[in-house]
């Protein structure tokens, strides 16, 4: 699962990294609160190129008549994601990768309390989500990919999203040809920092700030 997640590493330098042209209509960071229906800096490959372009992060199937016309999509489960309609095409031809430098998810506290956690890579380095996307009317839309949780989350959550390792990426981009299913699996022993407890100012959308990432007791 991925409902929140953070992008601090500057487009210029995503776009190296990603041997990316990086587009002009780009999300302003640093966010450390990137909720569901923000503009998001997102990697596709184009005819041999690949692009860094802003996307609504939020699916909207071809059918709905607005984006409100039936649940907010967010993520799409790798088991799932072949068959359902929604996503069969897309996974097939419209495969993208979404940048961030962590994400958060929850734990249940006393009296239903959300305990906010933030996971990271170890190396420090921008994840690569696996992501599949959707053009709507005028306005392109994205979902990331999730999987089943591997050792990095410590029984923190059942699913995590899918992070691609830099050798990964001309395949799920398209780039390699086919076979991308294999890579939505859950990140090796040690690709993943030990996630650690934030405040939960964070549990507000409205909420911003590098201190929504500083580590606090848990």
């Amino acid at each position: 699962m991925c409902g929140r997640f953070t992008i601090t590493h500057p487009n210029e330098a995503l776009a190296a990294l990603f041997g990316a042209v990086q587009g002009n209509d780009l999300p302003v960071g640093p966010n450390y609160n990137v909720c569901p229906t923000n503009t998001v800096a997102v990697v596709t490959a184009d005819g041999g190129q690949r692009r860094l372009r802003a996307m609504r992060w939020g699916f909207i199937p071809s059918w709905y008549k607005t984006p409100n016309d039936g649940p907010l999509i967010i993520n799409a489960r790798s088991d799932t994601v072949a068959t359902k309609p929604a996503f069969r095409e897309a996974v097939r031809s419209r495969r993208c990768i979404v940048p961030a430098s962590g994400f958060y998810e929850w734990s249940a506290g006393e009296k239903g309390a959300r305990l906010p956690w933030y996971i990271t890579r170890a190396d420090g380095h921008p994840m690569a989500l696996a992501g599949v996307w959707q053009r709507w009317q005028d306005m392109d839309t994205v979902a990331i990919v999730s999987t089943e949780a591997g050792q990095g989350m410590a029984g923190l959550h059942h699913r995590e999203p899918v992070v691609l390792e830099a050798a990964d990426w001309p395949l799920w981009l398209g780039e390699a040809g086919h076979g991308a299913a294999v890579l939505m699996r859950a990140s090796a022993p040690g690709v993943m920092a030990t996630p650690y407890r934030v405040d939960t100012a964070v549990n507000s959308n409205r909420a911003s700030g590098a201190g929504l990432i500083a580590p606090i007791s848990a």
